[in-house]
Formats: C-alpha cells, sequence, structure tokens
C-alpha cells in the first residue's frame, strides 16, 4: 500500500467546498486536474472519469464507496482488473472555523504494479491533486 495525501486550509465552510466537489458537471469549468465525471452521486455508483497527469490524460471507472455529506467522498477505481493496480481516491472535509476548512485529498494505491507505476507517476499525481486544492481555494 501506498498513500499520497495533501492538505491545504481552505477559507471557505465546507458546505461551499462540498457543492463544488459534488457538483461533478462543473468540474471541466474549475478543475485542472479532474477534468470530468459523469455518473450519478450515490454510494456503490459508477463513475465515468477523466485526469489530466502532466501533459497526458487517463479515463477510469471508479466506484462510489462513501458520501458524507460536507465530510468525506471517496472513489475506488482499478486498472483492468482488480489488484493490478488499483486507487481509492477520497477528499476530507474538516470544519476549522465559520470559513475556514481543511482539505485531506489523497489517494490509496495497492496492487502488484502500484510500486512501479508510482514510481513513473507520483510526482505529477501530487501536483495534480495540489493544483486541483488550490482551485478549489479560488472558488
Amino acid at each position: 500500500m501506498i498513500e499520497i495525501v495533501t492538505k491545504r486550509i481552505i477559507n471557505k465552510s465546507p458546505e461551499y467546498i462540498w457543492n463544488h466537489l459534488v457538483d461533478f458537471r462543473s468540474y471541466s469549468k474549475w478543475n485542472p486536474f479532474i477534468t470530468n465525471i459523469n455518473g450519478e452521486r450515490k454510494i456503490g455508483a459508477n463513475l465515468d472519469v477523466t485526469i489530466k497527469n502532466g501533459k497526458s490524460e487517463m479515463k477510469f471507472k471508479p466506484k462510489i464507496l462513501c458520501i458524507k455529506e460536507n465530510k468525506e467522498l471517496r472513489w475506488k477505481g482499478k486498472l483492468l482488473i482488480t489488484g493490478i493496480f488499483d486507487g481509492e481516491h477520497y477528499f476530507i472535509l474538516n470544519k476549522l472555523g465559520d470559513d475556514k476548512t481543511e482539505l485531506i485529498h489523497g489517494e490509496i494505491f495497492t496492487g502488484i504494479l502500484s510500486g512501479v507505476i508510482l514510481k513513473k507517476i507520483k510526482e505529477k499525481t501530487i501536483q495534480g491533486f495540489e493544483k486541483m486544492n488550490q482551485a478549489l481555494a479560488m472558488l
């Protein structure tokens, strides 16, 4: 298991940030990392997700694992079949005040090729998370 975690304090309420996180149709307008999401916002739903990692784009179909309004959104995807390269992506919102939120944005990678693949994409993935976090803070 390998985990990438980024954190950012955002001067907005968790509710404000949450509304942007779950408005999948608007991602293409503000999100430089996850450029497109289609699908229902419910546990067990499969999503169509496009990410831009550096100059390359990747598409995958994760399943939503957790939706806790104004607190947590989590999905899990895989490369081809489970166990090769799986990623559990998450957003956790911790309220620090009326208009202050800690955003924890990360992903847990597992699978037999996770170490090899992450050697190639880890830095760009961290940069992508941080760009997304910054874009959320600017909304």
